[in-house]
C-alpha cells in the first residue's frame, strides 16, 4: 500500500473539485446581472448538450393535397 501516493492523488482530486465549485459559484452569482452574448465555451456547453434537429418540424407539411384530387 503507497499511501502518500494515494494521498498525493487525493489531493489532486480535491483540487480539481474545489476549482469546478468555485467556477459553479461564479456562474450563479452572475446569472442574474448578466448582460449580453455569454461565452463562446458557455454556448458551445449549451449547444451540445441538446442534439440538433434538421429539416422540417412535424406538422408542417401539407397535408391534405391527395384527398383535394391534385391536376
Amino acid at each position: 500500500m503507497d499511501l502518500p501516493a494515494i494521498i498525493a492523488q487525493l489531493r489532486a482530486h480535491h483540487e480539481k473539485l474545489s476549482q469546478s465549485i468555485r467556477t459553479l459559484e461564479l456562474l450563479g452569482a452572475e446569472e442574474g446581472r448578466r448582460r449580453g452574448r455569454p461565452p463562446k465555451w458557455l454556448a458551445a456547453a449549451k449547444d451540445s448538450a441538446t442534439p440538433k434537429r434538421r429539416g422540417r418540424p412535424p406538422g408542417s407539411k401539407k397535408s391534405g393535397n391527395a384527398s383535394k384530387g391534385g391536376k
